[in-house]
């Protein structure tokens, strides 16, 4: 964040105590409390459409997220001499969720539900549009398609990279998973879960993971909410769930606790539970880090990419037994 940055807060309505830089942003101690100003590439469309999601948290009493707060002419973005764009956002003394304290990512699970309870607002009308009827199955195929494009770019270099060598070392096994998945979920009847969002105006967080996440002394605060937007809310519930289970190599006991305590607040019925399982199985990691590799330069790939692929592969039958236990499911 460039120094002149600081000027920006001479457009709010606020007294300035002191501020401290951080990561990417400035840390303002100010007559409102602690606040985060930072810079946004966000127009100032998209950031009011935002604000109806915290409006209707902070009604129904679920204050601990990162509000944005208005300027002196009733605007979200204020823009510096340079024509930088910088947002200002209520923040928190805390610190980042611990990935590795299990008490911790189950009270994050059990803390999505309640948002979850929370955002429920009508889409179109308010800056944010439906989504298309199931689209996993569109974006399953597509990942199935890249990877045998991968496959046959790899296969046709006559020097491999240790990358190249561990992805054809592990094509046959993921890629088997990608098939399987992408066929029961097209004959899987999951309309009902969509059509349902859909009616009841679900909303999502859209990076819910435990990066976003701050434990503080009075509870847990929920940022970045940038990429919220309308869906079957059990995708904030995947992407968290499947995020812990990497880290924690499919643990049950905690997957189970993580799940327990979401139901806790907002029930998981058997659709829930099979979107869960379907998401949860597809190779996810294995593509994401397969298709880096295919948008990159390739001449140098980092010996951690190879590392994160190998471990993608080695977890599969951990992931196995993780989804046969708990949901009952099996490729």
């Amino acid at each position: 964040m460039k120094d002149y940055g600081i000027s920006v807060l001479t457009q709010y309505q606020m007294e300035v105590f002191g501020t401290h830089k951080v990561r990417g942003a400035i840390l303002c101690d100010t007559d409102k409390g602690l606040l985060l100003l930072k810079e946004t590439r966000m127009e100032e469309s998209r950031i009011c459409a935002l604000a109806k999601i915290y409006e209707q948290l902070n009604a129904n009493g679920f204050e601990w997220v990162d509000t944005p707060l208005l300027n002196k002419e009733d605007a979200y973005v204020s823009k510096a001499e340079d024509g930088t764009g910088y947002i200002l956002k209520k923040w928190f003394q805390g610190r980042e969720c611990d990935v590795r304290r299990e008490n911790e990512l189950i009270a994050g699970a059990e803390n999505l539900a309640r948002i979850h309870l929370c955002m429920r607002l009508a889409g179109e009308e308010n800056g944010f549009a439906g989504r298309e009827e199931n689209p996993v199955i569109k974006e399953y195929a597509r990942h199935n398609r890249e990877l045998r494009k991968v496959r046959e770019f790899v296969c046709r270099r006559s020097v491999k990279s240790p990358f190249e060598i561990a992805f054809l070392k592990g094509y046959d096994r993921m890629y088997f998973w990608a098939d399987r998945v992408l066929e029961i979920l097209e004959s899987m009847d999951l309309d009902s879960v969509f059509e349902e969002a859909e009616a009841e105006n679900h909303m999502v967080h859209g990076d819910y993971n435990y990066h976003n996440l701050l434990v503080c002394q009075e509870g847990m605060a929920v940022t970045g909410f940038e990429h919220a937007h309308r869906d079957v809310q059990m995708e904030d519930l995947y992407y968290f769930l499947r995020k812990c289970m990497e880290k924690h190599h499919y643990d049950e006991r905690l997957g189970y606790r993580m799940m327990r305590a979401y139901d806790s607040v907002n029930k998981l019925g058997k659709k829930e539970r099979d979107y869960l399982a379907i998401r949860l199985a597809y190779p996810e990691k294995f593509w994401k880090i397969t298709n880096s590799y295919y948008h990159s330069g390739k001449a140098w790939i980092p010996a951690k990419n190879v590392e994160k692929l190998s471990l993608s592969v080695a977890q599969t039958e951990e992931k196995k037994r993780f989804l046969r236990n708990l949901f009952a499911f099996q490729i």
